[in-house]
């Protein structure tokens, strides 16, 4: 219990001082809402926040209060005016009884505390935006993996000295309270952490943007560990409520599914009946660094009006069919990204997806035109508005915008059309054409019937595209063209196009001359035309050469499908890939038919992470280390700053310190797997970490082996052997399995299994653990990361033309390399974020990881695998039963199968590695062929940790060459290149 001060502490247990009667604070600040609150009512209200002002916001001024030379004059609160507006909102905005002030409602007063600040901001930076009309970007976006919003508002506003001070006096530590806060649970991966990061680096840039995206009342799944491995329950973030969110009750819009189109009494088309639910906004403000704009992230949430609830129903014991309606609009925003193996939960997915495209548009436009005021003009819609769609879930937003311009705003099909091809654009976060997005056309069409019609034309229009540019001569070059590009796969085409297209069934080919003309050249003798006028004369052919028909009919027996992809293609204006390689490969593999259509449209956009919640805030160690070295803090804002600690990579000055702070990360992170795993390690050891999506594909089945094979090894020599053949590990995984994939599902409870054998063997003791850290989130990254010597990316996938990606960045004698099997990752920002924090990598040349190893240095990345020319030859190989396993990885499958780490039986985990074909078979990320060389890797990787001063510079080149990858860096290129937009800065 924290000493008790009635002048300056609140007790944990007792709040008694804290009341009207005895508190100074309190009486003052109920005169001050007394008086603003009739300010308040007598002002109109309207839909912007300007007005909603609360008395609470105004707390910072009532009591002492500094001015920031550094903050531009701004007015900033100390310890004492924190203090009053925790008590404030502790009393008059209370989640937990009055008699206690324990760290769950110290974190909510506290929250509260800082939206006050965020929302004088906000409504400033909304005011302007509003005033200055200028262009605006709308992000939207499936995901946002916020992760903990407190300490990362504060550190933004510069008032985490103050913040800390007063919760101190007030009887509690700043970090204790921040750990009270759950992650939002708004994404699950690497896709809503970069929208994330991009919102970060929007506000503190400047830029006029807002977010867009659903608010998942459960999440993804949160993930329990048990003896049976991964287990879900659903997340419960919402429980005690979102101190950060703002419910706007008067920001709503309708949307319509099922139903059909009919033609209205003025011609136009009119989508009628169906099921009608209402998008209600959730406003969460996002604070830029150092700056007082603070944009917005708006969140939908789903419901229906209250007459769809069924009185009579309820009351004659009906109950389900009473509160059907309401069920079915509140399930949409349940959970992220739900299983979608049957019709209803495809019809779910598609529904979340139109209802983001929906009522964000409707908000977009409503904005625009009360922006544009009488001067309305569509057309300069794409001068005011640019949309960006993170990857196609929010594709929709391409035949919603149509319906809306025609249906309902009076423009024609082509004025619709050129105006939406001028608004969107559209990130590709995929390199396997076969992974794109498809939905049922049969389910559109029960679904969105006006959308199905609006998607036929631009299929048409596309269809029209192609035509024009290919011509007609080269029927089977126009049919393959249409075949990779249409929008609607495996669809008739329309009649009018397959008039110009059709053909007979066999064309002889014949020598047609004028008998004239052969008669004069004493040509051979030539029958009579079988044409009444004679005019021609067919030559007797030697040999009659048949041309094929060729049909543009669908197959029957295939579905009919509408490319989401393709549709994001030909509706945008831009096309990006998020990595250098990975663009490349959307231009000359992804989309090439399209590229070649329409080169102008591709760019590259490498992601990034911003360095505020990555460095700054998550490693105050480093951060201060990197802020002493290069002579300034400028490097949060500038990360091109981080390259000058290549000046001092060799001072022996800077390694110590760099050491230092890195045990200091590591003996938190030995506090954290201890609290969350019950496993205690050694600070001492190497931490090698690989956290992300549980994949095949991300081959942390090819880890674990790794360290199965190194245990055995460990097991058959005497302790000293040990000790000087291998250096201490501790080997750390985290990431979600998703709920239905069985074999991802498999590779935690073996990854668990070998965990609980390793961990209590005494012979091993600390020279090898193995931790599997439940449900990782961004609150777990940020404590792993900046503990973690070595992090590994060594996912797999095969792309050919690597050759000439490796030319883009100098690798012209490539082809030696030992480089893993490379490409399936479009880019990867975990990467990023641990090269950051001064993390050594191994893993392949995939994604990010090219522009990464060439930042760092070659010899500061380990690479291991397969050469990439050799794969296709492999997968023949194996398919012909030629390829031989090497006998170290037949010895580790066999020491698995032998019921070492318990009785689970892993013959289907093994035998996925196993067999020449078949699904589920034959090793298709080949785990087996790059076994030994990742073992032989490993060593390497021993041999450098061994030399701590070479280890150390490494590290710290690792960081230096983190330069290039802020998410600032990503925006200033999407604002410039695709977006057209300008910084606008608050006066």
């Amino acid at each position: 219990m924290a000493a008790l001060s009635s002048s300056t502490y609140i007790s944990k247990s007792s709040i008694n001082e804290f009341s009207l009667s005895n508190n100074k604070h309190s009486k003052s600040f109920f005169l001050l809402k007394l008086k603003l609150n009739n300010k308040l009512h007598s002002r109109r209200r309207n839909l912007s926040v300007n007005n909603a002002l609360s008395v609470n916001q105004q707390l910072f001024s009532v009591q002492q209060e500094t001015t920031d030379a550094s903050s531009n004059g701004t007015v900033v609160p100390d310890s004492e005016s924190v203090i009053s507006s925790i008590k404030y909102h502790a009393e008059f905005t209370p989640s937990f009884s009055p008699d206690k002030f324990e760290l769950p409602k110290a974190f909510y007063a506290t929250a509260e505390s800082v939206r006050d600040k965020l929302i004088v901001n906000w409504n400033a930076t909304y005011a302007h935006q509003e005033k200055m009309n200028v262009k605006q970007a709308y992000y939207l976006s499936m995901e946002f993996l916020q992760g903990r919003a407190l300490l990362n508002a504060i550190g933004n506003l510069e008032l985490s000295g103050a913040y800390a001070e007063a919760l101190t006096k007030l009887g509690h530590d700043l970090e204790d309270v921040a750990r009270e806060e759950p992650d939002a649970a708004l994404g699950n991966g690497g896709l809503g952490r970069l929208a994330s990061c991009f919102l970060d680096s929007l506000a503190t840039l400047n830029y006029p943007a807002w977010g867009y995206g659903l608010r998942y009342k459960y999440g993804l799944f949160k993930q329990l560990i048990t003896k049976d491995g991964q287990e879900e329950v659903a997340e419960s973030w919402l429980e005690m409520g979102n101190p950060w969110e703002i419910p706007r009750n008067d920001v709503s819009y309708p949307i319509k599914f099922y139903g059909e189109v009919v033609n209205g009494p003025d011609g136009r088309k009119e989508w009628v009946g169906g099921e009608n639910i209402t998008a209600v906004a959730y406003d969460v403000p996002i604070p830029g660094y150092k700056t007082k704009t603070t944009i917005n992230l708006r969140l939908w949430s789903t419901k229906v009006a209250p007459e769809y609830f069924d009185l009579n129903a309820f009351n004659s014991g009906d109950h389900p069919k009473a509160y059907e309606a309401l069920k079915r609009a509140e399930k949409i925003c349940y959970i992220l990204y739900p299983g979608d193996e049957s019709h209803e939960g495809k019809t779910l997915r598609l529904k979340q997806q139109y209802t983001l495209c929906s009522a964000s548009l409707q908000d977009i436009i409503a904005l625009f035109e009360r922006r544009s005021g009488e001067a309305l003009d569509w057309n300069k819609f794409p001068e005011k508005v640019a949309v960006q769609m993170n990857d196609t879930h929010p594709t929709l937003c391409i035949p919603e915008l149509l319906r809306i311009l025609i249906d309902y705003k009076g423009l024609s099909w082509k004025e619709a059309w050129e105006i939406t091809q001028k608004t969107v654009a559209y990130t590709n976060h995929t390199v396997l054409p076969e992974a794109l997005e498809k939905w049922s056309l049969n389910l559109l069409q029960q679904l969105l019937p006006r959308h199905v019609e609006l998607i036929e034309m631009i299929d048409k229009e596309l269809i029209d595209t192609i035509i024009a540019e290919y011509g007609i001569k080269d029927l089977e070059l126009v049919k393959e063209k249409l075949k990779q590009m249409r929008v609607l796969d495996n669809v008739e085409l329309p009649a009018s196009v397959l008039e110009v297209l059709v053909q007979p069934e066999e064309i002889p080919i014949v020598d047609l001359v004028k008998e004239e003309e052969s008669a004069e050249e004493g040509s051979e003798e030539v029958t009579e035309a079988t044409s009444e006028d004679d005019e021609l004369k067919v030559k007797e052919p030697k040999e009659v050469k048949i041309i094929p028909k060729v049909t543009f009919e669908a197959d029957p027996n295939q579905p009919k499908m509408v490319r989401m992809a393709n549709l994001c293609v030909v509706g945008g204006h831009a096309v990006n890939g998020v990595a250098e390689i990975h663009s490349e490969i959307v231009k000359n593999e992804v989309f090439n038919d399209f590229y070649k259509l329409w080169p102008e449209k591709f760019q590259n956009k490498t992601n990034g992470v911003t360095p505020r919640r990555w460095i700054s805030f998550c490693n105050p160690e480093l951060s201060k280390i990197i802020t002493k070295w290069t002579g300034t803090e400028d490097w949060v804002l500038n990360t091109e700053k981080l390259d000058e600690l290549r000046n001092f990579a060799d001072n022996e000055d800077l390694q110590s310190e760099w050491r230092k702070a890195k045990r200091i990360n590591k003996e938190k992170m030995v506090s954290f797997l201890k609290e969350k795993t019950g496993y205690l390690v050694s600070p001492d050891a190497m931490f090698d970490v690989q956290v992300k999506r549980i994949h095949e594909y991300k081959r942390q089945l090819l880890n674990i082996l790794g360290i199965v094979y190194r245990y055995k090894k460990m097991k058959e020599m005497s302790a000293e052997e040990r000790k000087e053949n291998f250096v201490p590990r501790v080997c750390v995984f985290g990431g979600k399995a998703f709920a239905t994939y069985v074999q991802a599902k498999r590779i935690v409870k073996f990854i668990t299994d070998v965990g609980a054998t390793v961990n209590h063997d005494p012979d091993i003791g600390d020279l090898l653990k193995v931790v599997f850290v439940p449900d990782y989130n961004v609150t777990v990254a940020e404590v792993l990361i900046p503990g973690s010597d070595l992090s590994q990316h060594i996912r797999y996938t095969s792309i050919s033309n690597l050759q000439f990606f490796f030319s883009l960045y100098g690798f012209d004698n490539w082809c030696p390399l030992i480089i893993s099997t490379a490409g399936m990752e479009a880019s990867g920002t975990s990467n990023m974020k641990f090269a950051m924090n001064g993390c050594i990598q191994i893993g392949t040349l995939d994604g990010a990881n090219v522009e990464i190893r060439q930042e760092v240095g070659e010899e500061n990345f380990f690479l291991f695998g397969a050469e990439a020319h050799e794969i296709a030859g492999l997968r023949k190989e194996r398919s012909k039963g030629k390829f031989v396993p090497d006998p170290r990885f037949e010895e580790v499958k066999e020491y698995v199968r032998s019921g070492v780490f318990g009785p689970y039986n892993y013959n289907e985990l093994m035998g996925s590695l196993e067999g020449n074909e078949g699904y589920g078979r034959a090793d298709y990320f080949l785990v087996g062929k790059d076994f030994p060389a990742y073992i032989e890797c490993q060593d390497e990787v021993d041999k450098a940790y061994r030399d701590q001063k070479k280890w150390t510079k490494m590290s710290i080149l690792n960081t230096a060459g983190s330069h290039k990858f802020s998410s600032d860096r990503t925006i200033h290129q999407y604002a410039r290149d695709i977006w057209t937009i300008e910084p606008l800065v608050l006066p």
